[in-house]
C-alpha cells in the first residue's frame, strides 16, 4: 500500500488527540466516577480502538498484529508475576517471610517505622536491582509488620513503593536503569552519577515527610508481642529460613535474569521446607503453589496477613496486564502515539520546553500504554537527537526518562508496576499514590532542573 494512502500514516494530529482524549476520559470516568474495576474501561478502550481501526479501513491482520505485538512485550512480566506468586507462597511456607517480619520487628525502630522501611527497601532495591522483587519479598514483610502496628496500609505501601523505586532507579543491576542509559546512548555509570543530583534531594525530602507522617501514627503495639510469639510458634523462624532471600541477592548481584533468579529463590525455599518442615507432602507443595499458602495460627490478624501467594492470586493482575498491553499495541499500531510525539518535537525551542515535553511524554505513555519500558523507549528514541541539537548532554535525557517514565508506572492503576504492587501489597494504587512521595517528586525535580538549568550538563562538559 502506498504510504500516502495508508490510513495509519494519514491520521491527523487532531484525530490522534481526539482518540487519545476519548480513551483517557473513558478510563478516568470509569475509575473515578463509577469506581469500576480497571479491567472494564481498558476492555472498552480496546473495543473502541478496534472499531476505530476498522472504521479507518485498517486491515484486520494489522489490527490483530498490533494486539499481538503489544501483548508480546509483556510476556516476560506476565511470567514474572506467576513466578512471584509461587515465590511468595513458598517463602511463607518455608518461614522466609515470617522470619523477615520477626527480625524486622526486633531490628527496626517502631518509632521511626516509615523512614526505616523507606531506607531498608531502597538498600534492598539497589542490591537486587528489581523493584518488583523488592516489593514482593521485604515489602510483603513490612506490610505485615505495619498491619500488626495498626499503621495505615496505604502509607506503609507508599513508603515501600518509594524505597523500592529509589533502589531500582539507582541500581546498576536494574533493567530500567540499563534501558534508560542504552536508549539515550549514555554510559551506565555516567547515567547513575547524573541521577544523584535529583535522587539525593528527592530521597531527603521523602525521608523527612515520612518522619512527619510516622510521628503522628498510632503504633497500636499492645498485641504486637503476642503476634510475634504466634509467628515464632507456628512458623520456622530461624536464620536458615533466610537462605532463599540470600540466594536471590547473590543471583541478582551476579546479574542473573529475573526469572532464573526467582526460580533459584523458589527451589531454595523448597529445600528449606524439606529441612525444617518435612511433614509437607508433594500434594501440599502443589496446592500452595497453585492456590497460595493458607495460614492456620488461630490469630485472625496474622492469618489474614500470611494467607496469600500462589498462581491464582496473580490471575487478576495478569488479566488486566494483557488488556492494557493490547490497548497499548493498538494505540501504537494505529499511529496515535507516534503522531502526538512527532508533533511535540516542533514545540521544543528551549531547554525547559524540551524537558517538559520529555516529562509529559513519559507520563503520557505510562497513562496510555501502561508499559514502563515503552515510557522510556519511545520518548528516548523520539527526543535523543533533539537534545544533541540543543547542545545538551544525553545524560540529561536518560535522567529525565527515569524521573518521568520509570517512577510513574507504579502510580498507574493498570500499569505493569501499578498492577503488580497493588496486588502484592493488597493496597489500591489510588490509596497509596499520595504517599509514594519519591515517585511523585520525580517529574517535579525534572521540570525544576529543566527550567532553571541546574545540573543540565552541556555537550563536552
Amino acid at each position: 500500500m502506498n504510504k500516502q494512502n495508508d490510513p495509519i500514516n494519514n491520521i491527523s494530529l487532531a484525530g490522534a488527540v481526539i482518540v487519545l482524549s476519548l480513551i483517557l476520559t473513558l478510563i478516568a470516568v470509569s475509575l473515578i466516577v463509577f469506581e469500576a474495576p480497571p479491567h472494564i474501561p481498558i476492555l472498552l478502550a480496546v473495543m473502541f480502538l478496534i472499531g476505530y481501526g476498522m472504521w479507518r479501513e485498517v486491515e484486520w491482520y494489522r489490527i490483530q498484529t498490533g494486539i499481538v505485538d503489544g501483548v508480546r512485550a509483556g510476556i516476560i512480566p506476565i511470567l514474572i508475576f506467576i513466578f512471584i506468586g509461587v515465590l511468595i507462597s513458598v517463602w511463607i511456607s518455608a518461614g522466609t517471610i515470617p522470619t523477615m517480619i520477626y527480625y524486622s520487628f526486633h531490628m527496626i525502630s517502631l518509632d521511626f517505622f516509615l523512614p526505616s522501611i523507606f531506607i531498608v527497601t531502597a538498600i534492598v532495591g539497589v542490591c537486587i536491582g528489581s523493584s518488583l522483587t523488592t516489593v514482593s519479598t521485604i515489602g510483603v514483610s513490612f506490610m505485615a509488620l505495619g498491619g500488626f502496628m495498626d499503621m495505615n496500609p496505604a502509607v506503609t505501601a507508599g513508603a515501600i513503593v518509594s524505597g523500592a523505586m529509589l533502589g531500582d532507579k539507582m541500581s546498576p543491576l536494574s533493567d530500567t536503569t540499563n534501558l534508560a542509559s542504552s536508549v539515550a546512548k549514555v554510559d551506565l555509570f555516567t547515567h547513575i552519577r547524573h541521577m544523584i543530583w535529583t535522587a539525593i534531594p528527592m530521597a531527603v525530602i521523602t525521608f523527612i515527610i515520612y518522619l512527619v507522617l510516622g510521628s503522628g501514627s498510632s503504633t497500636g503495639n499492645g498485641g504486637l508481642d503476642k503476634m510475634m510469639n504466634d509467628l515464632h510458634d507456628h512458623f520456622s523462624v530461624h536464620p536458615i529460613s533466610l537462605l532463599p532471600a540470600l540466594v536471590i541477592v547473590i543471583l541478582a548481584v551476579k546479574r542473573i535474569p529475573a526469572i532464573p533468579a526467582m526460580m533459584g529463590g523458589i527451589v531454595s525455599g523448597f529445600v528449606v521446607i524439606l529441612i525444617t518442615q518435612p511433614g509437607y507432602s508433594v500434594s501440599d507443595y502443589m496446592t500452595f503453589m497453585q492456590d497460595g499458602f493458607t495460614s492456620h495460627t488461630g490469630n485472625s490478624d496474622l492469618d489474614e496477613m500470611l494467607t496469600r501467594g500462589g498462581i491464582q492470586e496473580m490471575m487478576w493482575p495478569i488479566s488486566l496486564l494483557i488488556l492494557t498491553l493490547s490497548m497499548g499495541g493498538l494505540l501504537s499500531t494505529l499511529g496515535v502515539i507516534n503522531k502526538i510525539l512527532s508533533a511535540a518535537q516542533e514545540l521544543m525551542n528551549t531547554t525547559g520546553k524540551l524537558v517538559l515535553s520529555t516529562v509529559l511524554a513519559g507520563i503520557g505513555i505510562n497513562v496510555t500504554l501502561g508499559e514502563q519500558y515503552m515510557s522510556v523507549i519511545l520518548p528516548g528514541e523520539a527526543f535523543v537527537d533533539k537534545y544533541e541539537r540543543m547542545g545538551l548532554a544525553r545524560e540529561n535525557l536518560s535522567r529525565t526518562l527515569e524521573n518521568a517514565g520509570t517512577l510513574m508506572n507504579p502510580l498507574i492503576p493498570y500499569g505493569v508496576c501499578g498492577v503488580f504492587m497493588a496486588s502484592v501489597l493488597d493496597v489500591d494504587v489510588f490509596a497509596y499514590l499520595p504517599y509514594a512521595i519519591f515517585c511523585l517528586l520525580g517529574p517535579v525535580f525534572a521540570l525544576l532542573y529543566g527550567f532553571t538549568g541546574f545540573t543540565m550538563k552541556k555537550n563536552g562538559e
